[in-house]
């Protein structure tokens, strides 16, 4: 929670930074970058032997979607690591909202279904999980993220409606 929200109760909480500072990301970065490991560790040694041993068109498949994962995945962690920046005050959220721009955590994955099955098992586990985790960064990123409604904490409603009803009863104090 930011130091004004605690000094003001009357101003709304700041759900973005609190969201950011929060266990659910710790486990979602400790899972994010464990996953960016397991994939390196992945193409770098069993799926470098299983990729040898493909059909050309099966290897040209392997080539396309390992590189897409391997994107993904960085984009995703320099995600992760600009609000872990955040979390550890070497940043504010505001600046990781305007480093984050350069992050791409687009919604569509153009996978070939035909290629994907011509994958070994383990890739295609590996890319699943990884856009698991690319939609649960891209839902906490709009969390965080959301700009709130100016107006919305400035009104309170019942303070509305019974400004509303003094008026239509012509008197100031109830």
């Amino acid at each position: 929670m930011s130091e004004h929200s605690m000094v003001n109760p009357h101003e709304p909480v700041a759900f973005g930074e609190r969201l950011a500072n929060s266990q659910a990301f710790s486990e979602l970065f400790r899972s994010g970058m464990a996953l960016v490991e397991e994939t390196a560790g992945y193409l770098d040694g069993p799926g470098r032997t299983e990729s040898k041993q493909l059909a050309r068109a099966a290897a040209l498949a392997y080539a396309t979607e390992s590189m897409r994962l391997t994107t993904r995945l960085m984009q995703i962690a320099s995600w992760l690591l600009l609000h872990r920046a955040v979390k550890e005050g070497e940043m504010s959220l505001a600046q990781a909202n305007k480093e984050k721009t350069k992050v791409k955590l687009s919604a569509l994955d153009n996978h070939d279904p035909n290629n994907v099955e011509l994958l070994p098992q383990q890739l295609r586990d590996l890319i699943d999980r990884a856009q698991k985790l690319r939609m649960q960064v891209r839902r906490l990123d709009q969390t965080i993220h959301t700009v709130p409604d100016e107006q919305a904490p400035s009104i309170n409603p019942v303070e509305h409606q019974l400004g509303l009803l003094k008026a239509a009863f012509g008197r100031e104090s109830a």
